[in-house]
């Protein structure tokens, strides 16, 4: 089948130089002997400018060369076309590339798409909101909410942030129910998790899949900072199993559990992020598995 590329290039996203990185799109796409385009990303998340050249080029890839953020604005404005997406991951966490098991030279994420390996993955909504990899509640969400508040980019301010919020982190009061179960909890954090990671190779729900059709959740519940580092140590490094809705113990110190829908009730309104971007936090959330959302290229 013959194919024919759009790539979307976030100029702003992470601390790679672009020029170097554009020059390598052209010359390998040229060499491979595709048909392609290259566009900046829109801050707005609109793409409709792009649906003639998809309709009547044939466009059959959408190469997304940016972070989390982009990629989830690219994939919700076009996945209503019969197209895959490639990603070259070049934000300051790239969370779902590192999910999928891409890497981060230009060079090797070319090699994966051109040779098009793609699945059905699945995605999700927070409140109606596209969201491919993870949504965030509390202490994590409010460092979302600092970095994007700062011009500098890049993991060391990434860092820098998580640091300072630390220190300053409370607790939240939430109720969480699934349908099944309502749990109530006061928690530092809770991650809702398509993807198994933040970002940076950091897991946090190392049972996550992008492909099961399951959501994993996991909540970090009040305990001393000590106790938090603990407890997220354990669920990064794997040891924690992921629990039976029917006997997760809400009073537990982590909860771990997998489900495909979910309603949250955050009493306090604690921030919220959607992979990895600030936004406006609500009293009630819910959360909706889309199946086989979208066609993603994988190694």
């Amino acid at each position: 089948m013959d194919r024919r590329f759009i790539y979307i290039v976030n100029p702003i996203s992470g601390t790679r130089d672009k020029n170097n990185l554009l020059a390598t799109i052209h010359a390998k796409t040229y060499a491979a002997g595709f048909g392609f385009e290259v566009y900046d990303s829109v801050a707005d998340g609109n793409y409709s400018f792009l649906y003639p050249s998809i309709e009547e080029n044939g466009v059959t890839d959408i190469v997304v060369v940016g972070g989390d953020g982009t990629i989830n604005q690219v994939v919700d404005d076009l996945r209503k076309f019969d197209i895959s997406f490639g990603i070259i991951p070049s934000g300051s966490g790239n969370g779902l590339a590192f999910s999928a098991g891409l890497q981060k030279d230009p060079a090797k994420s070319l090699e994966t798409i051109f040779k098009g390996n793609t699945k059905m993955t699945d995605a999700f909504t927070v409140n109606g909101t596209f969201a491919c990899m993870l949504c965030g509640l509390g202490f994590d969400a409010q460092v979302a909410h600092d970095f994007g508040n700062d011009p500098r980019r890049g993991l060391l301010t990434y860092i820098k942030k998580t640091i300072s919020n630390f220190f300053t982190a409370s607790a939240y009061p939430f109720i969480i129910d699934t349908g099944e179960r309502q749990m109530a909890t006061d928690a530092f954090f809770i991650s809702v998790a398509n993807s198994n990671q933040f970002g940076n190779h950091f897991t946090i729900a190392p049972g996550a899949s992008l492909t099961d059709g399951l959501l994993d959740i996991v909540v970090i519940s009040k305990q001393n900072k000590l106790g938090v580092l603990y407890c997220t140590a354990k669920q990064v490094c794997g040891f924690n199993q992921i629990q039976k809705i029917e006997t997760v113990d809400e009073k537990s110190l982590l909860i771990y559990f997998q489900t495909n829908k979910l309603k949250i009730q955050n009493l306090k309104l604690a921030p919220m992020h959607i992979d990895g971007d600030p936004v406006e936090t609500a009293s009630e959330i819910e959360i909706e598995l889309i199946k086989n959302c979208f066609k993603l290229i994988y190694p």
